[in-house]
């Protein structure tokens, strides 16, 4: 398992491995959002002229994209991204479905990639983290924007800077993640959900109400490496069911509890939302259980849309988080967001968690409710058994920490964001990094407060201070963000408790 941080590292990437292909292999591939010309590198294919081209190669290309509520009937040139893209596809033989089977005002939120040759197993490779093959993806450690950019809060200005991850992963985890796309390709109720618009809406992107089978599957490659991949899934509560998960599934919510029930020294987390009370409680929890604990969140500085009806909403559960976990752990608590050289905010979109420089998450859910119960979302996590063998007797935490996996991945992010060397023995001490952060972030917002008239300090972190919500705002904002934007998926017997 290798972490690509940046949308450019893994656009790179998969063009490199997409490319390689020839008539007999196979791509599975899972979206939330996907733009046909999308380019994967600064002067190279769109994302939808590379997969067509490999379906009228022989290429077999399968794909499952969601198809977003209140999708408009449209042309191909002001249709949704999500039907263009499939619709390129289709008509050069591959088979992308628009898929609607999920909960009322859920979403399939997983982003997977599978790649296998027919030729040579030992080279079949998958990809899966919170990267969309969409617009404003692609961006790199400068932190300059995708040209291809989305409209966002005018905050984060014209070019967006993006920060995200995925994953790539070798060896038998790659036909456990070809089951998870084949268990949802296989479910047998129509992607149209039998309604007039909906069935003319799958008409105009030509495609069926019903998928093709699956070719025959192949052997699992063979085993590759030292790490241990667990898959954690989420699909709500739903009917008709998913026969492949009838009662749900909330495999993620309950990694993460049981991960957070052994963390010792150091929760870090860079996440998209971190809101809902139920998140907040697992992380309060394993705050007031080990009073050695530390907990460093970064989220984005603002939300994508931050209007007069749309902020407050999604608002109010983060700062009902901050204020819950600030209140159990004083001074051990610390939530931070992120700009580039110029002062412009980085978008957060990674879904990245690391507990004691041990145990790893990547994937597509995020830290809210939505995600632990309602979204179809994937997310691997990943253990490194070499560093077992690294550590000295007796030793987990601190400066004699084994250096494996998760601390150099966690080591890799701390560098860019805290602008330090790789090797700075600072990065060594995850016990320290609060205290680090803390510092690294006073010093630029002085720097702000100060009207920028001393040198720039070092480093891209601030202190997360999200604008407050009104009591009237509150009025109106706690319902929409409760059953709309962060909605319950669970059966209705743990609804409203802590229980997953």
């Amino acid at each position: 398992m290798r972490p690509l941080i940046h949308g450019a590292t893994y656009f790179a990437r998969l063009h490199e491995e997409l490319m390689a292909l020839r008539a007999g292999d196979r791509v599975w591939f899972t979206d939330w959002r996907g733009d046909a010309d999308e380019r994967m590198l600064p002067a190279g294919p769109s994302i939808g002229e590379l997969l067509a081209g490999l379906a009228r190669a022989g290429v077999q290309v399968r794909g499952l994209i969601w198809r977003a509520h209140g999708e408009r009937v449209s042309s191909p040139i002001s249709g949704r991204s999500n039907e263009i893209l499939g619709r390129q596809i289709n008509d050069a033989g591959g088979e992308v479905l628009l898929d609607q089977r999920v909960r009322l005002f859920g979403s399939h939120h997983q982003k997977l990639f599978v790649i296998r040759h027919s030729d040579d197993p030992s080279r079949d490779i998958a990809f899966v983290g919170g990267i969309d093959l969409c617009h404003s993806r692609r961006d790199d450690a400068d932190h300059a924007g995708d040209p291809q950019a989305l409209a966002m809060d005018s905050r984060y200005g014209k070019r967006p800077p993006w920060h995200d991850a995925t994953l790539e992963l070798r060896g038998p985890v790659v036909a456990d993640l070809l089951t998870v796309f084949a268990e949802r390709w296989n479910d047998p109720h129509p992607l149209d959900l039998r309604t007039p618009y909906r069935m003319l809406v799958q008409r105009l992107a030509h495609m069926p109400r019903h998928p093709r089978p699956l070719p025959e599957s192949a052997p699992p490659p063979p085993p590759l490496g030292p790490h241990a991949v667990q898959l954690l899934l989420t699909y709500g509560v739903k009917h008709p069911p998913f026969p492949f998960a009838p009662a749900g599934e909330r495999s993620v919510a309950r990694g993460y509890a049981k991960a957070f029930a052994r963390a010792r020294s150091l929760i870090y987390i860079e996440d998209q939302y971190l809101w809902s009370t139920e998140v907040a409680a697992a992380l309060a929890g394993a705050l007031a259980r080990n009073p050695e604990l530390q907990v460093i969140a970064v989220v984005p500085r603002y939300p994508s849309s931050d209007g007069p009806l749309s902020g407050p909403p999604g608002r109010i559960g983060q700062l009902r988080a901050i204020r819950m976990l600030s209140r159990v752990a004083p001074g051990r608590f610390g939530v931070f967001d992120l700009e580039n050289s110029t002062g412009t905010p980085i978008y957060v979109h990674a879904k990245i968690c690391i507990v004691d420089d041990t145990w790893i998450t990547c994937g597509s859910d995020n830290f809210n409710r939505r995600s632990w119960t309602n979204d179809s979302e994937l997310t691997c996590a990943v253990l490194d058994t070499s560093a077992d063998d690294r550590a000295p007797s007796g030793t987990q935490t601190g400066h004699d920490a084994p250096r494996g996996l998760a601390h150099d991945l966690r080591a890799q992010l701390w560098a860019e964001h805290l602008d330090l060397n790789r090797d700075d023995p600072r990065l060594d001490d995850p016990a320290a990094g609060l205290e680090l952060w803390n510092t690294t972030a006073d010093a630029l917002d002085q720097w702000h407060a100060s009207d920028r008239r001393a040198p720039r300090p070092t480093g891209r972190v601030r202190h997360h201070t999200p604008e407050p919500v009104t009591p009237f705002q509150l009025l109106w904002a706690v319902p929409i963000s409760r059953l709309v934007m962060d909605p319950d998926g669970r059966p209705r017997r743990l609804r409203g408790t802590a229980q997953f």
